[in-house]
């Protein structure tokens, strides 16, 4: 199902997967169906208002005959001209244009909009509707608020189930199509249906509305008409034998990302700033970085225009601009292309596909952060824009008296272990891996799709009745094997796709080590990011906590059969403070917002170093030069997966907004002009430690270190030290290359005298030294006077000693003393 458009994975044709021909598609008695292939248009459906109730006019009713064949009639909608409607309709069909052939009954599969070489299906669920009809646009007719032809289902002949279906043959190319549905409008029983508006489909593999990002449509409307692109047989794409990189996830280095905000910057220099061809342009700068594997914020069709009001702090307007309020889930953001909407949103998909093909072609994955837990449709107080038009109580979670339930945050909760909605997610997630080649997902809030869904029972889930007695599982509780993380785990196009859970949600479920997995979910590590901030800023107590996270986190993952990959390890995301600020502010400084500063989190575990914001002492600078490279040396020697957040690796600052949701400016834009400045050579640390990552057998462990491979020190060899007032954390690893490590961390404010294990024909090489100023912090051979800089600490290393000042981090390479 999941390839509606019948395209092959390698971009050539396939009529063999969900295609069909039109012979096939009417498959009611002889009689009808011969009365039907006469009909060049098919009436309209004439509804009571607000009945719902289809009236002695309606099709294949007692009128219909010959002389009931006439010209579509367009319903009045706001915004919607009938009038203008039907005059051009009427002219298409004077100067002999049509937009299509007799309609006919279709197939109830797949879902979505099917092409094949006698016309288009049409695929919709609603299992409420009274009445559904498909609308038809040009694309000028869509920006004039004008249906351009409106067809009516039957609800008999085009219904199966609850699924409504219709076949459109020698449809026109370049069409736009939605749906209007009619039916009982009770919010009490979580019925919302309202004839007046045109419905997105949900499997519309591209949603067009407004053609630029971040500006209004007509009449400064920010949520104008939008309708879904009608597929196309010729929607090709050269794929260049593009093949799925298939990286051991041990091995991955993530890069969570922005696609807009990476290049939209002037000193970008790119030809297409803020665009999926942009990010193709820097390809390369993520593969230099030492980066496998690029996350793309939410980058499905959404509206930046959502949040649009004055922000008269900054002086401009704010913006949905990280983008999680999902739209439509098929569809690539097509403001995010450098063609926009042109050619019905075809150049979209195509030009995410040259992102990801590119990609591929230099070893890095693509995966996608997907936001299956609410829609842009919000509480009862948001637009109705396709799945709450469609079958409100199936889609979202509805209290008994039709309230939504919010354990979101955002207004509404996606009704994920309903049977019609966890076969919706698989449907769209096949559709990313095979149809966009993309190679894997990361669930935001990933711990609602463990939730009960509304009328929870198991007939409805599992489709029997046996074991009901007490069933008491209500809407929304936890539940251990959730139906749709069961599909997900075992589904055979999904297997090797890497799922990566947030594993919490805003309703107080917190699951990270615990999210149901079948071996084969990892976790954003949340203990790791709290744990590595508490230590490295010098809190007591942490030590133990510390060398857990510098192990992969086995007290979370090991019991339950997962490894260390299971972990993805990070220090910060998207939301909160950045690297830089972390170390600059101990609190948040979001007035920027417009919300008195009180958006964001208040509980950040950071620590300015003494003294707050930017301008700061020399002494300050120098400290948070340290603490910078120690958090990114924890975060790369731990076992697990790092993940970088977009502009940590030169420092990036948003001056200590930690929620900046709402900035489409310098705050969430990466500055390649810092980058390439590079003042105190952090990027160069950045990346020469990320490298040295990759090519370092032992920091990729398969399982977690045992004592054959791993030991634990202190400032003696052999003498960890885990009391509460421990901030020495200290241990060797072997390496398969590199003989062995010695890793180690000071994390208070003292400094120390390390002694080194002693190893026989061998001697200590300082290869990083957090506390040394750039580009002495990472040794390489072009180091200019590197003799010199190894002389200083010869002496120490002959009598195997290293000192430590405060707050810093040592990596030691065992080398056999004829090298030195």
């Amino acid at each position: 199902m999941a390839m509606a458009m019948a395209i092959g994975v390698g971009g050539h044709r396939s009529l063999s997967s969900g295609a069909f021909c039109a012979s096939q598609v009417w498959s009611r008695g002889g009689e009808v169906r011969a009365r039907l292939r006469g009909i060049p248009v098919v009436e309209a459906v004439k509804m009571e208002a607000g009945s719902g109730d289809v009236t002695r006019g309606g099709i294949l009713g007692r009128e219909l005959a010959h002389s009931a064949v006439r010209s579509l009639t367009v319903c009045n909608v706001a915004g919607v001209s009938s009038d203008s409607a039907n005059a051009e309709i009427q002219a298409k069909e004077e100067s002999g244009r049509r937009l299509c052939g007799p309609p006919l009954r279709g197939k109830p599969l797949p879902f979505g909009a099917t092409a094949c070489e006698e016309g288009v299906n049409f695929v919709v669920h609603s299992s409420g509707a009274k009445a559904v009809s498909l609308c038809l646009f040009t694309e000028s007719d869509l920006q004039q608020g004008l249906v351009t032809e409106e067809v009516p289902l039957h609800p008999i002949f085009n219904r199966t189930g609850n699924v409504w279906h219709i076949f459109l043959p020698d449809l026109q190319s370049n069409l736009l199509y939605g749906y209007r549905v009619d039916g009982p409008y009770i919010f009490e029983e979580g019925a919302c249906y309202d004839s007046r508006q045109i419905l997105v489909d949900p499997y519309a593999k591209a949603v067009i509305s407004r053609e630029t990002y971040g500006t209004m449509g007509e009449g400064s409307n920010c949520w104008p008409q939008m309708a879904g692109m009608v597929p196309d047989l010729d929607d090709e794409f050269d794929w260049d034998g593009d093949f799925p990189p298939r990286i051991p996830q041990k091995d991955l280095v993530i890069y969570e990302m922005h696609v807009r905000g990476f290049t939209k910057h002037p000193s970008s220099k790119v030809e297409q700033p803020g665009t999926y061809i942009g990010m193709v342009e820097k390809l390369s700068y993520l593969k230099d970085l030492g980066i496998n594997a690029i996350e793309l914020m939410p980058s499905h069709e959404f509206n930046e225009l959502e949040y649009h009001a004055y922000n008269s702090v900054m002086g401009d307007y704010k913006m949905n601009f990280w983008g999680y309020s999902t739209i439509n889930f098929f569809s690539p953001m097509t403001r995010y292309a450098a063609a926009g909407s042109k050619n019905c949103g075809r150049e979209a998909i195509k030009e995410f596909k040259t992102l990801v093909r590119e990609a591929h072609k230099l070893g890095m994955e693509v995966l996608m952060d997907v936001v299956f837990n609410h829609t842009a449709e919000g509480n009862q107080m948001g637009p109705t824009i396709s799945f709450r038009g469609f079958d409100n109580h199936v889609y979202y979670m509805i209290a008994p008296k039709g309230e939504f339930y919010n354990y979101s945050g955002c207004g509404n909760t996606f009704n994920c272990n309903h049977p019609v909605v966890r076969r919706f997610i698989i449907d769209c997630l096949r559709y990313w891996v095979t149809e966009m080649h993309v190679d894997g997902f990361r669930f935001d809030l990933a711990s609602i799709m463990t939730r009960a869904s509304s009328l929870w029972d198991k007939a409805n889930v599992f489709g029997r009745s046996d074991l009901l007695v007490d069933d008491t599982v209500t809407t929304g509780t936890p539940l251990k094997e959730p139906p749709l993380i069961d599909m997900m785990s075992n589904d055979p196009v999904l297997r090797g796709v890497k799922l990566i859970a947030e594993a919490w949600d805003s309703g107080g479920l917190y699951q990270v080590g615990s999210f149901p997995h079948w071996g084969v979910w990892s976790e954003w590590n949340g203990q790791f990011r709290d744990a590595v901030r508490l230590f490295i800023k010098g809190t007591e107590g942490v030590a133990g906590m510390f060398a857990g996270c510098l192990c992969g986190s086995p007290h979370l993952y090991q019991e339950g059969g997962r490894k260390p990959w299971h972990s993805v390890n990070f220090v910060t995301a998207h939301d909160g403070f950045t690297l830089a600020d972390l170390v600059s502010y101990n609190e948040k400084h979001n007035l920027a917002n417009g919300e008195d500063n009180n958006d964001g989190e208040n509980h950040n575990n950071s620590w300015n170093c003494g003294e707050e914001g930017e301008d700061v002492s020399i002494q300050v600078q120098r400290l948070r030069q340290r603490q910078l490279r120690n958090f990114f040396v924890a975060l790369m020697v731990s076992q697990g997966v790092p993940m970088i957040t977009m502009g940590d690796e030169y420092g990036h600052t948003k001056g200590g907004n930690n929620n900046t949701y709402c900035h489409d400016n310098f705050l969430n834009y990466f500055r390649w002009d810092d980058k390439s400045a590079d003042p105190h050579g952090f990027h160069r640390f950045a990346s020469l430690m990320t490298n040295f990552r990759r090519k370092t057998e032992s920091l990729r462990l398969g399982d977690f270190p045992t004592g054959e491979r791993l030991e634990w020190h202190g400032i003696f060899p052999s003498t960890p030290d885990w009391t509460e007032s421990s901030k020495f954390v200290a241990f060797t690893l072997v390496d398969q290359k590199m003989r062995e490590l010695y890793i180690a961390f000071n994390a208070s404010h003292l400094p120390v005298m390390v002694t080194l294990p002693d190893r026989v024909g061998a001697k200590w090489y300082p290869l990083i030294d957090t506390s040394k100023p750039s580009p002495y912090d990472f040794l390489t051979d072009d180091v200019p006077n590197i003799e010199v800089a190894l002389a200083q600490t010869s002496s120490f290393l002959n009598s195997s000693l290293y000192p430590m000042i405060s707050y810093s981090a040592i990596v030691l390479v065992l080398k056999d003393e004829k090298a030195f």
